[in-house]
């Protein structure tokens, strides 16, 4: 029997919902882990089937370091404007832009391949898939820009 509480704790560290966090602790047998792992590959192949859709909305998200030497403008694109003005479509526009400030990628695919700079164990392409999953749009990095002086 799952509980509410391995639910709601699974939940917390994904992000999927409720009834996806509730059946992948039954496919699990109520091992967390095991859980997790199988919302990422559901999350991935949620992202495979949305990826053919087009990304005609967004946001340009700007980042200026700290020491603002460096400077940062990258297009995050999704289907819809109601996902470009939700709070964690955004907040993963401003982690891309912060990561780019960071590492200083040459192309779009070292920004998407290449370790993220909060969390080496994962990349921003990941971070894409998860929330195309949480989200259920395709969503997609445009162009971006670094400035440096």
């Amino acid at each position: 029997m799952i509980k509410a509480e391995q639910v709601k704790n699974l939940r917390d560290k994904t992000g999927a919902s409720m009834m996806q966090c509730k059946k992948a602790l039954v496919e699990a047998e109520g091992s967390e882990e095991k859980a997790m792992e199988i919302l990422k590959k559901k999350g991935e192949a949620t992202a495979m089937k949305k990826s053919d859709r087009t990304a005609g909305q967004g946001i340009i998200e700007a980042y200026i370091h700290a020491n603002k030497k460096i400077g940062v403008l990258v297009e995050l694109k999704c289907e819809t404007d109601f996902v470009a003005r939700n709070k964690e479509f955004q907040s993963l526009a401003h982690d891309i832009a912060m990561h780019i400030a960071g590492m200083n990628p040459k192309d779009k695919e070292e920004l998407l391949e290449g370790p993220y700079v909060k969390d080496p164990e994962t990349n921003i392409k990941e971070m894409i898939k998860q929330k195309i999953a949480k989200l259920g749009e395709n969503i997609e990095i445009g162009n971006f820009i670094r400035y440096e002086l």
